[in-house]
């Protein structure tokens, strides 16, 4: 079968999940394919290119996913559905949200569904300031909140046993630090609870941009 970018790409999501970001290297990717290293240069400049691409195909997915959410109302519905989908998605991936951020959309499509989300929120009464902000906000929480999550286990349903709560709190002196020492169990545990809970933080700072401006929707 002939060499190609889907192929490259396939593969290379395997060899992310296999070995991580740190293992996922043009050459081990190439001896996956049974062909050397310079054939894939031919695809990819390097391995910034080719996590660009990799990230691109995870944001198409989210978005695929997202679609059915558009009808939601009100929009503090929808924003929280379409986060906790790229959660989601991201945590398919090993070291998904790590691979994912600081990365450049090479689908000039995908511009579509973001129009598409900056226009709900301005269309609610924000400015395309806020709507930016906003959007920015749960944005970078979300991939932020997955990198931590995700270093908790060593690959998918893998847990690190570096955070294991227990261990952590052998480790704690409890008498001078006993609310570090009972965080562990809140920091550690309960990703999904916590996630929930700090995207409402962000959903209700938005609300009070629109209340603040008279506009509460």
């Amino acid at each position: 079968m002939a060499l190609d970018r889907q192929m490259i790409l396939l593969h290379a999501f395997v060899v992310l999940n296999e070995a991580g970001l740190e293992g996922l290297t043009l050459r081990r990717l190439a001896a996956r394919l049974d062909v050397r290293a310079p054939a894939l240069y031919w695809h990819f400049k390097d391995k910034q290119d080719l996590l660009d691409e990799m990230a691109t195909q995870v944001l198409r997915e989210s978005y695929r996913e997202s679609a059915a959410l558009e009808e939601l109302h009100p929009w503090r519905e929808w924003a929280i559905a379409c986060f906790e989908g790229l959660r989601k998605t991201l945590l398919r991936y090993r070291d998904g949200a790590k691979m994912f951020s600081g990365t450049y959309l090479t689908d000039a499509e995908l511009y579509a569904p973001m129009e598409a989300n900056l226009r709900r929120l301005t269309g609610e009464g924000f400015t395309l300031r806020q709507a930016v902000v906003g959007l920015g906000a749960l944005y970078s929480y979300t991939i932020g909140f997955v990198i931590e999550e995700q270093a908790t286990q060593l690959a998918p349903g893998e847990p690190n046993p570096q955070y294991d709560v227990a261990a952590r709190e052998r480790r704690v002196n409890k008498e001078l630090y006993p609310l570090t020492a009972a965080a562990g169990a809140e920091m550690f545990a309960n990703h999904d609870a916590r996630f929930a809970e700090g995207l409402a933080v962000i959903i209700t700072g938005l609300l009070t941009m629109l209340t603040s401006a008279g506009t509460a929707h």
